[in-house]
């Protein structure tokens, strides 16, 4: 688990060193461990490194393979490593390091282009071909891990993060107007390749790119999510037995490929609970868990501890929790927008920074539960949308989801920023596509592979790297969601949304845990907003960076500010959160480069 940049140059000039230090310096808190450069005229890279696997100095990177002419950055974990490599030397192929990073390399030179599709884990990384005079890009299929692009002129380079390449100069900061309209529109994700900035973009999960040295490209899809029923149909007992086997060894392995402990976020949840049951299932002891919690409002509770401590006692597993006054919450938000690579509105997001910094001076790997309620129909808005019976896919998905309709967007945004309904036409596109079988399967295919992307995917990278922290998501693992997938949806959504984790869980987890309702990471202080933090978000909104922009209308400030707890998304967000956020980001992220 790293940072990565390098730079690429078509125009035959070299590529800029001192650039890639500055990128570089971007990385430092992904990649505590080490730090190097590499350059091949035209091509340079830089790498922070994170050491999990193989902790010596020879998986040091960039990784330089002098006899096959190849040179990599890579920021990940490859699960399936060890079996790779054994294939590679039945090849003939010998190796130097002891790491996954190398088995890159060799897939590379043995498979081309098609190395990817073998890799089993999370990954985004490049490769020089200095035989070819190419570079290969590449991310995950879930884009657990991020790969940022941006192109100047005759110059294009890449990076873990939008802050390295705007340390690197030369982007255009200015705010793209589609991106906005998803922004506030989708909680705050924007889907690959644009972001909020007109100059930087993405790759998309599950997509690699091709660069020749004059400046040709290919990019090219190498994963799909298929969501029909196979032809020979599972009873229910198959399919939770299936979904059993599946997510244990998604679990196990995640904890095995490691030459460093590997932890658990503990939220109190049905999902990272499961986790700690199924690690003992597997036979993993001691092991370590962590909670955080906040302070109450009246309206909601800030911790769950009273669920994570139920799981703490049936598995004697070494616990922490922390828990946080709204005091220090409110003093470390500007450190947690600090983190985000892209404005991100879930309150949790602040919550994982302030865990992943208590968590991370005692462990470097942790698995958590992200990506269960995507992939098993956990959350409440699936039902609704099943239930609805009129109007188009788009209709039925808005009318649960989208956190302002496009009415209210324009009166949000002041008119240089109005336009069409970009993030109603993107939805009904990715609805639309083949290889779902129902309406529900499109809407399970376009969370796991698209929304959960830019929300809770990111937000757990971002603020767990931000304190050198690899996090780990085997609710995500492809094999597994391949399988959920083909799965009915009736099945996945029965008794209020993933029935076959609750299924499993009976006898492994305590039933107060597996029948409680529905919680989320809860920090009611940014869903309640009132004393200090409203104070805050009113300072930030009516400020002079804020009015010169000239993003938002007054009259709709003025509506949200008269009344800020009564005016909440579809799905519970604060939508004055929402506006002070961004407000917030472009202030520390972009103001703040002059």
């Amino acid at each position: 688990m790293c940072g990565i940049c390098g730079e690429l140059r078509f125009d035959g000039a070299p590529a800029d060193l001192e650039r890639i230090g500055r990128m570089m310096a971007e990385l430092t808190r992904r990649g505590p461990d080490h730090g190097g450069s590499y350059s091949d005229g035209a091509l340079a890279f830089g790498h922070r490194r994170l050491a999990i696997i193989d902790l010596s100095v020879r998986s040091n990177q960039p990784m330089v393979d002098a006899e096959l002419g190849l040179a990599l950055v890579f920021n990940g974990t490859i699960y399936n490593y060890r079996a790779l490599r054994r294939e590679l030397q039945d090849k003939g192929y010998r190796f130097f390091s002891d790491g996954d990073t190398e088995v890159i390399l060799k897939a590379w030179h043995a498979w081309g282009t098609d190395c990817v599709e073998r890799l089993h884990g999370m990954f985004a990384f490049a490769i020089w071909d200095a035989n070819q005079r190419l570079l290969f890009l590449a991310r995950d299929r879930f884009g657990v891990k991020p790969l940022y692009w941006s192109e100047q002129g005759r110059a294009l380079r890449f990076a873990s993060n939008p802050q390295a390449l705007l340390a690197a100069g030369g982007v255009d900061r200015g705010i793209d107007p589609v991106a906005l309209h998803h922004l506030f529109t989708l909680h705050a994700v924007v889907p690959a390749p644009r972001t909020i900035l007109q100059g930087v973009r993405k790759l998309a999960p599950g997509h690699w790119l091709r660069l020749e040295a004059d400046g040709r490209r290919t990019e090219k899809v190498y994963w799909r999510l298929n969501a029909t029923r196979p032809e020979s149909p599972l009873t229910e007992p198959a399919w939770l037995e299936a979904i059993h086997a599946a997510l244990r060894q998604a679990v196990k392995i995640r904890s095995e490929v490691a030459d460093v402990p590997v932890g658990v976020l503990l939220s109190g949840g049905l999902d990272s609970s499961l986790l700690v049951a199924l690690l003992a299932e597997a036979g993993v002891s001691d092991q370590r868990t962590f909670s955080v919690g906040f302070e109450d409002t009246p309206e909601e509770a800030g911790s769950e501890f009273e669920y994570s401590d139920l799981v703490v006692e049936r598995y004697a597993t070494q616990h922490r929790k922390f828990l946080v006054p709204n005091a220090q919450v409110l003093t470390r938000l500007p450190e947690a927008i600090d983190a985000m690579a892209e404005p991100m509105f879930a309150q949790d997001a602040v919550a994982f920074y302030l865990l992943a910094e208590q968590v991370s001076r005692e462990i470097k790997v942790v698995q958590s539960g992200q990506g269960a309620d995507e992939v098993f129909g956990g959350y409440f808005w699936y039902p609704r949308m099943l239930a609805e019976t009129s109007g188009s896919p788009l209709e039925r998905f808005r009318r649960h989801y989208f956190d302002r309709d496009h009415d209210e967007y324009l009166r949000l945004v002041t008119e240089g920023y109005a336009g069409d309904d970009h993030s109603g036409a993107l939805i009904a596109g990715h609805l639309a596509e083949p290889g779902a079988d129902s309406f529900i399967d499109a809407v399970l295919r376009l969370d796991v592979t698209t929304l959960i992307v830019d929300d809770p995917v990111k937000r757990v990278d971002n603020m767990t790297m931000a304190w050198g922290l690899e996090a780990r998501v085997p609710f995500l693992d492809h094999h597994l969601v391949e399988l959920a997938a083909r799965c009915p949806p009736e099945l996945r959504l029965r008794e209020g949304g993933k029935h076959p984790l609750k299924a499993l869980a009976r006898g492994l987890l305590p039933d107060a845990v597996i029948d409680r309702p529905k919680g989320y990471f809860p920090m009611p202080a940014l869903k309640y907003v009132r004393g200090p933090f409203l104070d805050l978000m009113r300072d930030v909104l009516t400020s002079r960076a804020s009015r010169e922009r000239g993003l938002y209308r007054q009259s709709y400030l003025d509506e949200l500010l008269a009344a800020p707890d009564r005016h909440h998304t579809r799905i519970q967000g604060n939508k004055l959160w929402h506006l002070a956020l961004l407000e917030l980001w472009l202030q520390r992220h972009v103001d703040a480069l002059g």
